[in-house]
Protein backbone atom coordinates (compact mmCIF):
# COMPACT_ATOMS: atom_id res chain seq x y z
CA UNK A 1 0.00 0.00 0.00
CA UNK A 2 1.47 3.80 -0.67
CA UNK A 3 0.23 6.63 1.28
CA UNK A 4 -0.73 9.51 -0.58
CA UNK A 5 -1.87 12.33 1.80
CA UNK A 6 -2.59 14.95 -0.78
CA UNK A 7 -2.58 18.84 -0.23
CA UNK A 8 -5.94 20.46 0.04
CA UNK A 9 -6.51 22.08 -3.91
CA UNK A 10 -9.03 24.62 -4.66
CA UNK A 11 -10.35 24.20 -7.96
CA UNK A 12 -13.60 25.59 -9.84
CA UNK A 13 -15.24 25.35 -13.39
CA UNK A 14 -15.37 28.22 -14.23
CA UNK A 15 -12.81 31.54 -14.54
CA UNK A 16 -12.83 34.55 -12.62
CA UNK A 17 -15.06 37.75 -14.53
CA UNK A 18 -13.07 39.05 -17.19
CA UNK A 19 -13.02 42.72 -15.26
CA UNK A 20 -11.31 40.93 -12.14
CA UNK A 21 -8.29 39.21 -14.62
CA UNK A 22 -7.67 42.93 -16.88
CA UNK A 23 -7.77 44.41 -13.36
CA UNK A 24 -5.42 42.04 -11.35
CA UNK A 25 -3.49 39.67 -13.74
CA UNK A 26 -1.25 38.78 -10.87
CA UNK A 27 -1.38 39.25 -7.32
CA UNK A 28 -1.16 42.11 -4.90
CA UNK A 29 1.70 41.65 -3.15
CA UNK A 30 -0.32 43.36 -0.27
CA UNK A 31 -3.06 40.78 -0.40
CA UNK A 32 -2.65 38.26 1.90
CA UNK A 33 -5.16 35.27 1.61
CA UNK A 34 -5.08 32.46 4.01
CA UNK A 35 -7.87 29.51 3.78
CA UNK A 36 -8.23 28.83 7.53
CA UNK A 37 -7.80 24.64 6.52
CA UNK A 38 -3.83 25.66 5.86
CA UNK A 39 -3.10 27.08 9.51
CA UNK A 40 -0.47 25.97 11.07
CA UNK A 41 -2.02 24.90 13.85
CA UNK A 42 -5.31 24.14 13.85
CA UNK A 43 -6.13 24.01 17.46
CA UNK A 44 -9.05 22.58 18.61
CA UNK A 45 -10.76 23.45 15.08
CA UNK A 46 -11.70 20.12 13.14
CA UNK A 47 -11.59 20.05 8.98
CA UNK A 48 -14.88 19.75 7.73
CA UNK A 49 -15.12 18.91 3.88
CA UNK A 50 -18.65 17.47 3.91
CA UNK A 51 -20.18 20.25 1.91
CA UNK A 52 -17.68 21.69 -1.10
CA UNK A 53 -20.60 21.22 -2.88
CA UNK A 54 -22.56 23.67 -1.76
CA UNK A 55 -20.30 26.06 -0.08
CA UNK A 56 -16.85 25.81 -2.75
CA UNK A 57 -14.22 24.86 0.21
CA UNK A 58 -13.24 22.77 2.92
CA UNK A 59 -13.91 24.67 6.28
CA UNK A 60 -12.54 25.10 10.23
CA UNK A 61 -15.16 23.74 12.47
CA UNK A 62 -15.03 25.01 16.40
CA UNK A 63 -16.76 21.70 17.36
CA UNK A 64 -16.26 21.89 21.28
CA UNK A 65 -19.86 20.74 22.15
CA UNK A 66 -20.76 23.81 23.98
CA UNK A 67 -17.21 24.44 25.11
CA UNK A 68 -14.57 27.02 23.41
CA UNK A 69 -11.97 24.70 21.63
CA UNK A 70 -8.29 26.11 21.32
CA UNK A 71 -7.26 28.50 19.19
CA UNK A 72 -6.14 27.57 15.14
CA UNK A 73 -2.76 29.85 14.91
CA UNK A 74 -0.84 30.60 12.32
CA UNK A 75 1.90 32.77 10.81
CA UNK A 76 1.77 35.43 7.76
CA UNK A 77 3.94 37.62 6.02
CA UNK A 78 3.73 41.02 5.76
CA UNK A 79 5.04 42.36 2.59
CA UNK A 80 4.72 46.20 3.45
CA UNK A 81 3.88 48.34 5.95
CA UNK A 82 -0.05 49.62 5.70
CA UNK A 83 -3.58 49.84 6.35
CA UNK A 84 -5.06 46.67 5.52
CA UNK A 85 -8.90 45.48 5.43
CA UNK A 86 -9.91 42.46 6.76
CA UNK A 87 -12.23 40.17 5.60
CA UNK A 88 -13.20 36.45 6.77
CA UNK A 89 -15.69 34.16 4.74
CA UNK A 90 -18.08 32.76 7.38
CA UNK A 91 -21.90 32.22 8.81
CA UNK A 92 -23.95 32.22 11.40
CA UNK A 93 -25.61 28.81 11.30
CA UNK A 94 -28.50 29.51 12.73
CA UNK A 95 -29.79 33.10 12.03
CA UNK A 96 -32.54 34.55 14.77
CA UNK A 97 -33.37 36.87 17.94
CA UNK A 98 -30.06 35.36 20.19
CA UNK A 99 -27.04 35.91 20.01
CA UNK A 100 -25.24 33.77 17.12
CA UNK A 101 -23.70 30.38 18.47
CA UNK A 102 -20.77 30.14 16.33
CA UNK A 103 -19.19 33.44 17.44
CA UNK A 104 -15.37 33.59 17.18
CA UNK A 105 -12.62 36.64 16.99
CA UNK A 106 -9.75 36.85 14.88
CA UNK A 107 -6.63 37.94 16.56
CA UNK A 108 -3.91 39.43 14.66
CA UNK A 109 -0.23 39.97 16.01
CA UNK A 110 -1.96 39.45 19.60
CA UNK A 111 -4.33 41.87 19.02
CA UNK A 112 -8.21 41.25 18.68
CA UNK A 113 -9.91 42.39 15.70
CA UNK A 114 -12.90 44.68 17.26
CA UNK A 115 -15.23 42.87 14.97
CA UNK A 116 -17.25 39.52 16.38
CA UNK A 117 -17.32 37.31 13.58
CA UNK A 118 -19.73 34.57 12.56
CA UNK A 119 -22.73 36.71 12.68
CA UNK A 120 -23.92 37.20 9.62
CA UNK A 121 -26.28 34.61 7.62
CA UNK A 122 -25.10 32.46 5.09
CA UNK A 123 -21.62 32.09 4.33
CA UNK A 124 -20.30 35.43 2.71
CA UNK A 125 -17.28 38.06 3.43
CA UNK A 126 -17.83 39.49 6.89
CA UNK A 127 -15.98 42.46 6.83
CA UNK A 128 -13.89 43.34 10.17
CA UNK A 129 -12.00 46.28 11.61
CA UNK A 130 -9.50 47.65 9.02
CA UNK A 131 -5.69 46.75 11.17
CA UNK A 132 -2.14 48.65 10.90
CA UNK A 133 0.34 46.15 10.11
CA UNK A 134 4.22 46.23 10.19
CA UNK A 135 6.03 44.61 7.47
CA UNK A 136 7.56 41.29 8.41
CA UNK A 137 6.04 37.95 10.40
CA UNK A 138 2.47 38.23 11.62
CA UNK A 139 0.38 35.73 13.53
CA UNK A 140 -3.57 35.11 12.93
CA UNK A 141 -5.55 33.34 15.59
CA UNK A 142 -9.23 31.95 15.26
CA UNK A 143 -10.71 32.34 18.71
CA UNK A 144 -13.89 30.53 19.35
CA UNK A 145 -15.86 32.06 22.15
CA UNK A 146 -18.93 29.61 22.38
CA UNK A 147 -17.72 25.68 21.63
CA UNK A 148 -20.89 26.02 19.46
CA UNK A 149 -19.72 24.86 15.98
CA UNK A 150 -18.17 28.58 14.87
CA UNK A 151 -16.76 27.54 11.49
CA UNK A 152 -13.86 30.04 8.65
CA UNK A 153 -13.43 29.35 5.51
CA UNK A 154 -10.76 32.27 4.56
CA UNK A 155 -9.23 35.10 5.82
CA UNK A 156 -8.33 38.17 3.32
CA UNK A 157 -6.06 41.26 4.15
CA UNK A 158 -5.38 43.46 1.66
CA UNK A 159 -4.82 47.22 1.76
CA UNK A 160 -7.44 47.61 -1.41
CA UNK A 161 -10.73 49.21 0.55
CA UNK A 162 -12.72 48.96 -2.54
CA UNK A 163 -13.08 45.54 -3.82
CA UNK A 164 -15.00 42.86 -1.94
CA UNK A 165 -13.63 39.33 -2.35
CA UNK A 166 -15.89 36.67 -4.83
CA UNK A 167 -18.27 34.72 -2.90
CA UNK A 168 -19.86 32.87 -6.34
CA UNK A 169 -18.29 29.14 -5.74
CA UNK A 170 -18.08 29.21 -9.18
CA UNK A 171 -15.56 32.19 -9.03
CA UNK A 172 -14.23 31.68 -5.80
CA UNK A 173 -12.00 28.19 -6.23
CA UNK A 174 -10.37 29.81 -9.33
CA UNK A 175 -9.94 33.61 -7.57
CA UNK A 176 -8.36 31.62 -4.32
CA UNK A 177 -5.37 30.18 -6.99
CA UNK A 178 -4.91 33.58 -8.33
CA UNK A 179 -4.73 35.15 -5.10
CA UNK A 180 -2.38 32.33 -3.97
CA UNK A 181 -0.45 33.00 -7.52
CA UNK A 182 -1.08 28.97 -7.76
CA UNK A 183 -1.60 27.40 -11.04
CA UNK A 184 -5.11 26.86 -12.32
CA UNK A 185 -3.86 23.07 -13.25
CA UNK A 186 -3.47 20.07 -11.25
CA UNK A 187 0.18 19.59 -9.31
CA UNK A 188 0.67 15.71 -10.04
CA UNK A 189 -1.40 13.25 -12.16
CA UNK A 190 -1.58 9.56 -11.86
CA UNK A 191 -3.29 6.80 -13.50
CA UNK A 192 -4.44 3.28 -12.80
CA UNK A 193 -6.53 0.46 -13.68
CA UNK A 194 -8.98 1.32 -11.29
CA UNK A 195 -10.04 4.02 -9.30
CA UNK A 196 -12.34 3.72 -6.43
CA UNK A 197 -14.14 7.10 -5.16
CA UNK A 198 -15.44 6.90 -1.37
CA UNK A 199 -13.54 4.96 1.37
CA UNK A 200 -16.38 3.53 3.52
CA UNK A 201 -16.84 -0.28 3.83
CA UNK A 202 -18.05 -0.64 0.16
CA UNK A 203 -14.87 1.08 -1.10
CA UNK A 204 -12.82 -0.74 1.33
CA UNK A 205 -13.87 -3.83 0.01
CA UNK A 206 -13.73 -2.80 -3.32
CA UNK A 207 -9.82 -2.26 -2.82
CA UNK A 208 -9.48 -5.55 -1.33
CA UNK A 209 -10.84 -7.64 -4.25
CA UNK A 210 -8.88 -5.61 -6.90
CA UNK A 211 -5.85 -6.06 -4.69
CA UNK A 212 -6.34 -10.04 -4.80
CA UNK A 213 -6.44 -10.10 -8.35
CA UNK A 214 -3.55 -7.67 -9.13
CA UNK A 215 -4.86 -4.29 -10.15
CA UNK A 216 -3.38 -0.94 -9.25
CA UNK A 217 -5.92 1.01 -7.47
CA UNK A 218 -6.22 4.11 -6.38
CA UNK A 219 -8.82 4.61 -3.03
CA UNK A 220 -9.66 8.32 -2.63
CA UNK A 221 -11.49 9.03 0.66
CA UNK A 222 -12.61 12.33 2.15
CA UNK A 223 -11.92 11.80 5.78
CA UNK A 224 -8.20 11.28 7.52
CA UNK A 225 -10.05 7.68 8.56
CA UNK A 226 -11.83 4.42 6.76
CA UNK A 227 -14.76 2.67 7.03
CA UNK A 228 -17.42 5.67 6.44
CA UNK A 229 -20.49 5.24 8.80
CA UNK A 230 -18.76 2.61 10.46
CA UNK A 231 -15.38 5.03 11.57
CA UNK A 232 -15.01 6.56 14.64
CA UNK A 233 -16.44 9.77 13.45
CA UNK A 234 -19.26 8.07 12.97
CA UNK A 235 -20.00 5.14 15.13
CA UNK A 236 -22.22 2.81 13.77
CA UNK A 237 -21.91 -0.84 14.03
CA UNK A 238 -21.97 -3.05 10.63
CA UNK A 239 -24.96 -5.09 10.14
CA UNK A 240 -25.84 -7.57 7.53
CA UNK A 241 -24.65 -10.81 6.65
CA UNK A 242 -20.85 -11.43 4.88
CA UNK A 243 -22.23 -13.39 2.27
CA UNK A 244 -19.46 -15.05 0.03
CA UNK A 245 -16.63 -12.71 0.40
CA UNK A 246 -16.24 -12.96 4.54
CA UNK A 247 -12.67 -13.40 4.14
CA UNK A 248 -12.38 -9.77 3.09
CA UNK A 249 -15.16 -8.38 5.25
CA UNK A 250 -13.69 -9.70 8.56
CA UNK A 251 -10.90 -7.15 7.74
CA UNK A 252 -12.74 -4.16 7.75
CA UNK A 253 -16.44 -4.98 9.68
CA UNK A 254 -17.20 -3.67 13.05
CA UNK A 255 -17.83 -5.98 15.98
CA UNK A 256 -21.41 -5.40 17.56
CA UNK A 257 -20.63 -2.67 20.02
CA UNK A 258 -23.32 -0.11 20.78
CA UNK A 259 -23.47 2.75 18.34
CA UNK A 260 -21.82 5.72 19.30
CA UNK A 261 -19.49 3.79 21.18
CA UNK A 262 -15.27 4.54 21.23
CA UNK A 263 -15.08 0.90 20.62
CA UNK A 264 -15.35 2.29 17.03
CA UNK A 265 -11.87 3.34 16.90
CA UNK A 266 -10.45 -0.10 17.47
CA UNK A 267 -12.03 -1.35 14.07
CA UNK A 268 -10.75 1.60 12.43
CA UNK A 269 -6.76 0.41 13.29
CA UNK A 270 -8.28 -2.87 12.25
CA UNK A 271 -9.19 -1.23 9.00
CA UNK A 272 -6.53 0.95 8.29
CA UNK A 273 -4.46 -1.79 8.66
CA UNK A 274 -5.87 -4.02 6.27
CA UNK A 275 -6.15 -1.43 3.59
CA UNK A 276 -2.02 -0.73 4.58
CA UNK A 277 -1.22 -4.12 4.29
CA UNK A 278 -2.75 -4.43 0.62
CA UNK A 279 0.14 -3.89 -1.79
CA UNK A 280 -1.35 -2.49 -4.90
CA UNK A 281 -3.36 -0.18 -3.36
CA UNK A 282 -2.87 3.36 -3.08
CA UNK A 283 -4.87 5.67 -0.50
CA UNK A 284 -5.56 9.28 -1.53
CA UNK A 285 -6.67 10.15 2.31
CA UNK A 286 -8.17 13.41 3.28
CA UNK A 287 -8.80 14.17 -0.61
CA UNK A 288 -11.98 15.25 -2.01
CA UNK A 289 -13.45 14.68 -5.83
CA UNK A 290 -14.59 18.29 -7.47
CA UNK A 291 -14.68 17.22 -11.17
CA UNK A 292 -15.24 14.31 -13.84
CA UNK A 293 -13.20 14.15 -17.24
CA UNK A 294 -15.03 12.12 -19.76
CA UNK A 295 -14.16 10.86 -23.12
CA UNK A 296 -17.29 10.88 -24.95
CA UNK A 297 -19.22 9.08 -22.28
CA UNK A 298 -16.49 7.06 -20.52
CA UNK A 299 -14.86 8.24 -17.65
CA UNK A 300 -11.30 9.62 -18.08
CA UNK A 301 -10.06 10.99 -15.12
CA UNK A 302 -11.37 12.27 -11.82
CA UNK A 303 -9.64 15.36 -10.24
CA UNK A 304 -9.83 15.75 -6.59
CA UNK A 305 -8.10 18.37 -3.85
CA UNK A 306 -6.79 18.10 -0.49
CA UNK A 307 -8.69 19.08 2.42
CA UNK A 308 -6.22 20.58 4.56
CA UNK A 309 -4.01 22.73 1.60
CA UNK A 310 -3.59 24.16 -2.14
CA UNK A 311 -2.51 20.86 -3.82
CA UNK A 312 -4.80 19.13 -6.37
CA UNK A 313 -4.42 15.78 -8.43
CA UNK A 314 -5.74 13.84 -11.76
CA UNK A 315 -6.45 10.05 -11.28
CA UNK A 316 -6.96 8.34 -14.51
CA UNK A 317 -8.30 5.00 -15.02
CA UNK A 318 -9.48 2.02 -16.76
CA UNK A 319 -12.44 1.52 -14.43
CA UNK A 320 -14.31 3.42 -11.62
CA UNK A 321 -16.11 2.35 -9.32
CA UNK A 322 -18.18 4.67 -6.87
CA UNK A 323 -18.60 4.21 -3.17
CA UNK A 324 -19.45 7.88 -2.40
CA UNK A 325 -22.81 7.00 -0.96
CA UNK A 326 -24.23 10.06 -2.97
CA UNK A 327 -23.14 8.93 -6.06
CA UNK A 328 -20.90 12.13 -6.64
CA UNK A 329 -19.16 10.62 -9.50
CA UNK A 330 -21.92 9.25 -11.03
CA UNK A 331 -23.44 12.41 -11.14
CA UNK A 332 -21.21 14.84 -12.27
CA UNK A 333 -20.47 11.93 -15.10
CA UNK A 334 -23.87 12.63 -16.29
CA UNK A 335 -25.06 9.31 -14.88
CA UNK A 336 -29.09 8.81 -14.92
CA UNK A 337 -29.97 8.56 -11.30
CA UNK A 338 -33.29 8.68 -8.88
CA UNK A 339 -33.70 10.13 -5.74
CA UNK A 340 -36.50 10.47 -3.29
CA UNK A 341 -40.02 7.92 -2.71
CA UNK A 342 -41.53 5.86 -6.24
CA UNK A 343 -44.96 5.86 -6.29
CA UNK A 344 -46.51 2.46 -5.20
CA UNK A 345 -47.28 1.47 -8.03
CA UNK A 346 -44.56 2.22 -10.17
CA UNK A 347 -42.87 -0.96 -9.10
CA UNK A 348 -45.79 -3.13 -7.21
CA UNK A 349 -44.28 -1.89 -3.67
CA UNK A 350 -47.49 -0.92 -1.93
CA UNK A 351 -47.68 -2.52 1.75
CA UNK A 352 -50.91 -1.47 3.21
CA UNK A 353 -50.49 -2.26 6.02
CA UNK A 354 -48.67 1.40 6.54
CA UNK A 355 -49.83 2.79 3.77
CA UNK A 356 -48.36 6.38 2.53
CA UNK A 357 -45.61 5.97 5.48
CA UNK A 358 -44.52 2.64 3.22
CA UNK A 359 -45.16 3.89 -0.65
CA UNK A 360 -46.89 7.26 -1.89
CA UNK A 361 -49.90 7.10 -4.01
CA UNK A 362 -47.71 9.97 -5.74
CA UNK A 363 -43.73 9.93 -6.08
CA UNK A 364 -41.62 12.28 -3.39
CA UNK A 365 -38.43 14.06 -1.93
CA UNK A 366 -38.71 11.88 1.35
CA UNK A 367 -35.61 9.69 1.35
CA UNK A 368 -34.31 7.92 4.54
CA UNK A 369 -32.40 10.94 6.98
CA UNK A 370 -29.41 12.10 8.70
CA UNK A 371 -27.92 10.88 11.93
CA UNK A 372 -25.64 12.73 14.53
CA UNK A 373 -24.79 10.31 16.89
CA UNK A 374 -24.01 11.69 20.52
CA UNK A 375 -23.06 9.96 23.90
CA UNK A 376 -22.99 11.24 27.16
CA UNK A 377 -21.08 10.13 30.44
CA UNK A 378 -21.31 11.21 34.54
CA UNK A 379 -18.60 12.97 36.14
CA UNK A 380 -17.38 13.13 39.43
CA UNK A 381 -18.92 16.58 40.29
CA UNK A 382 -21.62 18.79 39.03
CA UNK A 383 -21.24 20.27 35.33
CA UNK A 384 -23.17 23.41 33.70
CA UNK A 385 -24.06 23.31 30.31
CA UNK A 386 -24.43 26.77 28.38
CA UNK A 387 -28.34 28.03 27.34
CA UNK A 388 -29.39 26.98 24.02
CA UNK A 389 -32.17 29.65 23.00
CA UNK A 390 -30.85 28.81 19.35
CA UNK A 391 -32.34 25.46 19.36
CA UNK A 392 -35.48 25.93 21.52
CA UNK A 393 -37.46 25.51 18.06
CA UNK A 394 -35.92 22.42 17.24
CA UNK A 395 -35.34 20.48 20.79
CA UNK A 396 -38.46 21.47 22.26
CA UNK A 397 -38.60 19.76 25.46
CA UNK A 398 -37.51 16.73 24.59
CA UNK A 399 -34.44 15.25 26.80
CA UNK A 400 -32.74 11.60 26.29
CA UNK A 401 -29.52 10.91 27.63
CA UNK A 402 -27.62 9.47 24.44
CA UNK A 403 -28.63 8.77 20.80
CA UNK A 404 -29.68 6.07 19.01
CA UNK A 405 -29.75 5.05 15.40
CA UNK A 406 -33.62 7.15 15.51
CA UNK A 407 -32.21 10.40 16.17
CA UNK A 408 -32.34 11.11 12.29
CA UNK A 409 -34.00 14.16 10.55
CA UNK A 410 -35.23 13.80 6.54
CA UNK A 411 -37.78 16.44 5.08
CA UNK A 412 -39.54 16.11 2.00
CA UNK A 413 -38.68 20.05 0.98
CA UNK A 414 -35.29 19.30 2.48
CA UNK A 415 -32.54 17.70 -0.38
CA UNK A 416 -30.14 15.23 1.45
CA UNK A 417 -27.22 16.75 -0.73
CA UNK A 418 -27.97 20.19 -1.44
CA UNK A 419 -29.27 21.30 1.96
CA UNK A 420 -26.86 18.63 4.04
CA UNK A 421 -25.12 21.40 5.91
CA UNK A 422 -28.75 22.79 6.88
CA UNK A 423 -29.58 19.22 8.02
CA UNK A 424 -26.89 18.61 9.76
CA UNK A 425 -26.80 21.64 11.62
CA UNK A 426 -30.49 20.96 12.05
CA UNK A 427 -28.95 17.95 14.41
CA UNK A 428 -26.73 19.79 15.66
CA UNK A 429 -29.42 22.23 17.20
CA UNK A 430 -31.52 18.66 18.18
CA UNK A 431 -28.33 17.26 20.44
CA UNK A 432 -27.11 20.46 21.99
CA UNK A 433 -31.28 21.84 22.68
CA UNK A 434 -32.06 18.20 23.84
CA UNK A 435 -28.82 18.23 26.12
CA UNK A 436 -30.25 21.76 27.38
CA UNK A 437 -33.29 20.26 28.38
CA UNK A 438 -31.87 17.27 30.79
CA UNK A 439 -29.12 19.36 32.23
CA UNK A 440 -31.77 21.37 34.07
CA UNK A 441 -33.44 18.42 35.91
CA UNK A 442 -30.79 18.06 39.11
CA UNK A 443 -30.17 14.43 38.74
CA UNK A 444 -27.74 14.65 35.49
CA UNK A 445 -26.12 17.99 37.18
CA UNK A 446 -23.19 15.56 36.66
CA UNK A 447 -24.18 14.63 33.23
CA UNK A 448 -21.30 15.61 30.47
CA UNK A 449 -21.70 15.63 26.57
CA UNK A 450 -18.64 13.64 26.09
CA UNK A 451 -18.62 13.29 22.21
CA UNK A 452 -20.70 14.06 19.79
CA UNK A 453 -20.05 13.23 15.86
CA UNK A 454 -19.74 16.28 13.31
CA UNK A 455 -19.62 14.17 10.27
CA UNK A 456 -23.08 13.03 8.90
CA UNK A 457 -24.32 9.71 9.18
CA UNK A 458 -26.36 9.78 5.59
CA UNK A 459 -28.57 6.81 4.77
CA UNK A 460 -30.14 7.72 1.30
CA UNK A 461 -29.76 10.04 -0.79
CA UNK A 462 -29.05 9.68 -5.39
CA UNK A 463 -29.45 6.39 -6.31
CA UNK A 464 -27.47 5.54 -9.75
CA UNK A 465 -29.23 3.68 -12.50
CA UNK A 466 -27.98 0.39 -13.71
CA UNK A 467 -29.00 -2.02 -16.50
CA UNK A 468 -31.71 -3.84 -13.85
CA UNK A 469 -33.48 -1.63 -10.77
CA UNK A 470 -33.67 -3.47 -7.47
CA UNK A 471 -37.19 -3.38 -5.78
CA UNK A 472 -39.40 -4.69 -3.41
CA UNK A 473 -40.38 -7.60 -5.85
CA UNK A 474 -36.76 -8.84 -6.29
CA UNK A 475 -37.16 -9.28 -2.09
CA UNK A 476 -40.14 -10.41 -1.84
CA UNK A 477 -40.40 -13.05 -4.93
CA UNK A 478 -36.63 -14.41 -3.90
CA UNK A 479 -35.86 -13.35 -7.84
CA UNK A 480 -33.52 -16.14 -9.12
CA UNK A 481 -31.00 -13.87 -10.63
CA UNK A 482 -28.42 -15.63 -13.43
CA UNK A 483 -26.08 -12.57 -12.24
CA UNK A 484 -26.19 -12.80 -8.57
CA UNK A 485 -23.25 -11.57 -6.69
CA UNK A 486 -25.03 -10.34 -3.65
CA UNK A 487 -26.80 -12.30 -0.75
CA UNK A 488 -28.67 -10.87 2.31
CA UNK A 489 -31.99 -12.20 4.50
CA UNK A 490 -32.63 -8.82 6.68
CA UNK A 491 -35.67 -7.53 6.84
CA UNK A 492 -36.89 -4.77 4.27
CA UNK A 493 -36.34 -1.71 6.74
CA UNK A 494 -37.40 2.05 5.86
CA UNK A 495 -37.99 4.84 8.06
CA UNK A 496 -40.24 7.57 8.64
CA UNK A 497 -39.70 10.92 10.78
CA UNK A 498 -42.43 10.32 13.69
CA UNK A 499 -43.44 13.88 13.42
CA UNK A 500 -45.64 12.78 10.51
CA UNK A 501 -47.62 10.95 12.95
CA UNK A 502 -47.61 14.13 15.44
CA UNK A 503 -44.60 13.39 17.53
CA UNK A 504 -43.46 15.98 19.33
CA UNK A 505 -40.28 16.64 17.36
CA UNK A 506 -39.06 16.14 13.75
CA UNK A 507 -35.83 14.54 14.08
CA UNK A 508 -36.81 11.25 15.76
CA UNK A 509 -37.69 8.51 13.38
CA UNK A 510 -39.55 5.11 13.38
CA UNK A 511 -38.58 1.42 11.68
CA UNK A 512 -40.55 -0.31 9.44
CA UNK A 513 -39.44 -3.71 9.05
CA UNK A 514 -41.24 -6.18 5.94
CA UNK A 515 -39.86 -9.58 6.79
CA UNK A 516 -38.45 -12.05 4.45
CA UNK A 517 -38.56 -15.48 4.86
CA UNK A 518 -35.09 -16.50 3.52
CA UNK A 519 -31.90 -15.21 1.46
CA UNK A 520 -32.53 -12.73 -1.54
CA UNK A 521 -29.69 -11.88 -3.90
CA UNK A 522 -28.70 -9.28 -5.95
CA UNK A 523 -27.80 -9.22 -9.58
CA UNK A 524 -24.16 -7.53 -10.99
CA UNK A 525 -26.73 -5.33 -13.33
CA UNK A 526 -27.63 -3.18 -10.39
CA UNK A 527 -23.99 -2.67 -9.60
CA UNK A 528 -23.02 -0.57 -13.13
CA UNK A 529 -24.48 2.69 -14.51
CA UNK A 530 -26.48 2.07 -17.67
CA UNK A 531 -25.07 4.95 -19.23
CA UNK A 532 -21.50 5.56 -17.81
CA UNK A 533 -19.54 2.34 -19.83
CA UNK A 534 -16.82 2.16 -16.74
CA UNK A 535 -18.63 3.51 -14.02
CA UNK A 536 -19.82 0.33 -11.59
CA UNK A 537 -21.34 1.52 -7.98
CA UNK A 538 -21.24 -0.03 -4.41
CA UNK A 539 -23.00 0.81 -1.71
CA UNK A 540 -26.34 2.79 -0.73
CA UNK A 541 -25.74 4.74 -4.28
CA UNK A 542 -26.79 1.50 -6.70
CA UNK A 543 -29.28 0.54 -8.86
CA UNK A 544 -32.56 0.23 -6.43
CA UNK A 545 -36.03 1.91 -5.74
CA UNK A 546 -36.30 3.75 -2.42
CA UNK A 547 -37.65 0.27 -1.07
CA UNK A 548 -35.67 -2.12 -2.60
CA UNK A 549 -32.50 -0.19 -0.84
CA UNK A 550 -34.66 -1.07 3.01
CA UNK A 551 -33.02 -4.38 3.11
CA UNK A 552 -29.07 -4.51 1.49
CA UNK A 553 -28.49 -0.98 2.46
CA UNK A 554 -26.74 -1.87 5.58
CA UNK A 555 -22.82 -1.99 5.62
CA UNK A 556 -21.70 -5.71 5.51
CA UNK A 557 -23.84 -5.90 2.34
CA UNK A 558 -22.68 -2.90 1.01
CA UNK A 559 -19.27 -4.62 1.24
CA UNK A 560 -20.28 -7.28 -0.39
CA UNK A 561 -21.19 -4.64 -3.91
CA UNK A 562 -17.87 -3.45 -3.09
CA UNK A 563 -15.97 -6.75 -3.71
CA UNK A 564 -18.10 -7.81 -6.38
CA UNK A 565 -17.31 -4.40 -8.47
CA UNK A 566 -13.68 -5.03 -7.27
CA UNK A 567 -13.28 -8.54 -8.69
CA UNK A 568 -15.30 -7.39 -12.00
CA UNK A 569 -12.62 -4.51 -12.24
CA UNK A 570 -9.87 -7.21 -12.84
CA UNK A 571 -12.23 -9.56 -15.31
CA UNK A 572 -12.83 -5.91 -17.42
CA UNK A 573 -9.01 -5.37 -17.39
CA UNK A 574 -8.33 -9.31 -18.37
CA UNK A 575 -10.85 -9.00 -21.40
CA UNK A 576 -10.59 -5.58 -22.37
CA UNK A 577 -14.46 -5.09 -21.69
CA UNK A 578 -16.62 -3.01 -19.48
CA UNK A 579 -18.66 -4.12 -16.58
CA UNK A 580 -21.66 -4.52 -19.04
CA UNK A 581 -19.74 -6.85 -21.32
CA UNK A 582 -19.00 -8.83 -17.56
CA UNK A 583 -22.54 -9.19 -16.83
CA UNK A 584 -23.32 -10.81 -20.39
CA UNK A 585 -20.01 -12.68 -21.52
CA UNK A 586 -18.01 -13.39 -17.89
CA UNK A 587 -20.76 -13.69 -15.36
CA UNK A 588 -20.06 -17.25 -14.88
CA UNK A 589 -16.19 -16.24 -13.89
CA UNK A 590 -17.02 -12.95 -11.79
CA UNK A 591 -19.76 -15.58 -9.64
CA UNK A 592 -16.77 -17.65 -9.34
CA UNK A 593 -14.46 -15.30 -7.92
CA UNK A 594 -16.93 -14.10 -5.39
CA UNK A 595 -17.09 -17.53 -3.90
CA UNK A 596 -20.29 -18.64 -5.88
Amino acid sequence: MQRRNFLKALSASSLLPSTLCAAKTRPDPDDILVDAVTFENKGGWVVDPQFIEQMGSPYLLAHGAGNPVDNATTTITVNNTGTYHVWVRTKNWVPGNWEAPGRFELIINGIKNKTIFGTHDGWAWQKGTAVDLTQGECTLELHDLTGFEGRCDAVFLTQDETTAPPNNIKELGTWKRHQLGLSQDVDQSHSFDLVIVGGGIAGCAAALAADDQGLQVALIQNRPVLGGNASGEIRVHTLGIHGKVSRLLKKIDTKHWPNNSPKALEDDAKRHASLEAAKNVTLFMDTSVTSVHMDGKTIHSVEARSNTSHHRIRLSGSQFIDCTGDGLVGFMAGAEYRYGRESKNEFGEGWDKFGDLWSPEKADNRVMGTTVMWRSAEGTSASPFPATPWAKDVAKTYAEKKSEWYWEYSDNDQHQIHDAEAIRDHMFRAVYGNFSNIKKNPAHARLNLEWVAFISGKRESRRLIGDHIYTMQDVTQHTAFPDTVVMEKREIDVHYQKSLKGFIVDFISKALFYKTEDHYSIPFRSLYSKDVPNLMMAGRCFSCSHIGLGGPRVMNTCGQMGAACGYAASLCKKYKTTPRGIAGTHIKELRKLIGF
